[in-house]
C-alpha cells in the first residue's frame, strides 16, 4: 500500500511539537538547582503547555487565548535573550555555552524561535516541507545538544555546581 505524498506531514508536525513539549517541561524540571529556579520553570513551562496543545490539536494555533499567550511569551523571551546578548556581548571571557548566561540565552531563542513556528502554522497546521524541515532540526537539537554536552565532560567542567548535579 503506498502512501499519499504528504499523508505523514500532519504527524510529523505534531510528533515534532511532542517532542518538543517534552523538551521544554525536561528543561523546566531540570532547573530545581537554579538559583532563580521559579523563574525558569515558568519560562519553560508555558512552552511545554502550548506545544502540547498544539501536538495534540494543531488547530489550536488558530484559537485567540492561544495566539495571546504565546505572542506575549515570545515578546517577553525576544526581550530578555536581547538583553542577555547584550550582557554577553560585554562580559564573555570563554565559550557561550560556558557561561550559565549563554545557555539561558540559547533557551530563550530556541523558546522564541519554536513558539513563532507554531504561530505561522495557524493559517496551515502542517506548514509546507521547508516550515516542516525546520521543525525537525529545531525539534532534534535540544535533545542532541544535551547528549553532547552530557557526553562532552570537559565542556561541564567549568559550570557552577548547581549546573551539573542535574544532568
Amino acid at each position: 500500500m503506498a502512501l499519499v505524498a504528504g499523508s505523514w506531514a500532519p504527524a510529523l508536525w505534531r510528533l515534532c511539537n511532542l517532542l518538543m513539549a517534552a523538551f521544554f517541561a525536561l528543561a523546566a524540571s531540570v532547573q530545581v538547582n537554579d538559583p532563580d529556579a521559579e523563574l525558569w520553570m515558568v519560562v519553560y513551562t508555558i512552552p511545554a503547555g502550548l506545544t502540547l496543545l498544539v501536538g495534540l490539536n494543531p488547530l489550536v494555533t488558530g484559537n485567540f487565548i492561544w495566539k495571546s499567550i504565546s505572542a506575549i511569551h515570545i515578546l517577553f523571551c525576544i526581550m530578555w535573550a536581547l538583553g542577555l546578548g547584550y550582557y554577553l556581548l560585554l562580559h564573555t571571557r570563554q565559550n557561550i555555552l560556558h557561561e550559565e548566561e549563554g545557555r539561558e540565552l540559547f533557551g530563550l531563542v530556541i523558546i522564541a524561535v519554536w513558539m513563532s513556528l507554531c504561530r505561522s502554522s495557524s493559517k496551515n497546521p502542517v506548514g509546507g516541507r521547508i516550515q516542516l524541515a525546520i521543525a525537525i532540526i529545531i525539534s532534534l537539537f535540544p535533545f542532541i545538544s544535551w547528549i553532547y554536552i552530557y557526553i562532552n565532560k570537559e565542556m561541564r567542567s567549568s559550570w557552577p555546581t548547581h549546573c551539573k548535579t542535574v544532568i
